[in-house]
Order: structure tokens, then sequence, then C-alpha cells
């Protein structure tokens, strides 16, 4: 007869995605996932496999919390324009217990060049927010918010790599005026 689980799966991989986020891939060893997520060793390998499972696992949970956090800001009523801006700032809204920057980004840096799995991720995360832009811009171009004489795919390329290098820059720097001014003048481009 199979035991039933002594915790909550949610939290443990809500865990196991904070220190893998805090300490990356390679760092992170499998006595300090079992000592952070709070289970026994057996435990976490019946029910996330190896390491590697566990990550893959972890980065699909703060995707879809992360996509979660994205679609609340799409469906809110506003501009295009400030929806755009809102997916930067939201790069800087976090918690306490929170750690600086971006997952997916972290392992793009990595992990992505000699994990095909963690690339391919990475790849469809990052074009599924490059279509979201897209979308934002053709709705922008619609109602006249975007000058009609963008390419809204170049655009929302652009638009994209900025949102990746701003992930980024926030790992390195709390200077909220000059990332507020950076969004600032990324945001520049859709009133030329």
């Amino acid at each position: 007869m199979a035991r039933s689980k002594e915790f909550d799966e949610k939290e443990v991989l809500r865990k196991a995605m904070k220190l893998f986020w805090h300490q990356g891939y390679e760092k992170t060893s499998m006595q300090d996932l079992v000592e952070y997520m709070g289970i026994h060793r057996r435990s976490m390998y019946d029910t996330f496999g190896d390491k590697h499972s566990l990550f893959m696992k972890a980065l699909e949970h703060y995707c879809d919390m992360m996509g979660n956090k994205i679609n609340t800001i799409m469906n809110q009523e506003q501009t295009v324009k400030q929806a755009i801006r809102n997916l930067f700032e939201m790069t800087l809204q976090r918690t306490n217990e929170q750690p600086v920057g971006c997952l997916l980004v972290n392992t793009a840096v990595e992990l992505a060049l000699h994990d095909e799995e963690a690339a391919d991720t990475v790849s469809k995360r990052f074009f599924d927010t490059e279509r979201i832009i897209y979308e934002l811009l053709l709705r922008g171009q619609e109602s006249g918010e975007i000058s009609a004489h963008h390419n809204p795919e170049k655009l929302s390329w652009f638009l994209n790599n900025s949102l990746v290098g701003f992930r980024v820059l926030v790992k390195t720097t709390d200077d909220k005026v000059k990332l507020a001014s950076i969004i600032d003048m990324t945001m520049g481009v859709l009133d030329s």
C-alpha cells in the first residue's frame, strides 16, 4: 500500500523554485534542496525525479506564475503603451521572499548553451512574451496609439530583447532612477 505524502507538493516545488532562482542550477546541491524543501531525499526522488527533472518542474512553475502575472497586467483596462510599460515595471516589483532578477533569464544564461530541454523552455517562453508584445502593438496600431510606420514584428523583437536585458540589469543595480530612466527611454521608441 502506497504511503500518502506528508507534504504539500506545490509548496515544496515553490521552495525548490526559490532556491534554484537564488543560487542557480549548478550551485544548488541535492542536499541543499532536501534541507530547504524540508522533505526526505527519497520523497523528493519519488515525487520529482532527479535534480534536473525537479529543476524543469520548478522552472515551469515559475513560468506559469509569471504568465499569470502578465495575463493580469494585460487584462487591465489601460492603453497599449501602459501595458507594455507595466511589463517592464513588473520586473521591479518583488516581494521580500522573491530573489532578484528572473529565473527564466538566469536559466538562459546558465544552461541554455548545454541543456537542450532548458533551452527549449527558455525559447518558448521568450517567444510567448514576444507574441504578447506583438499583439499589443497590433492593437495599438489599430487604435492609432502606435504609429503605423512601425513594423510590429520587428518592434516586438526589440521590446522583448530590451525586456530580457532589463531583467538582467535589475540583478546588478537597485538604482531606481536609472532603471526608471531606462524604461522611459525604451518606451520612447513607441512615440516616434
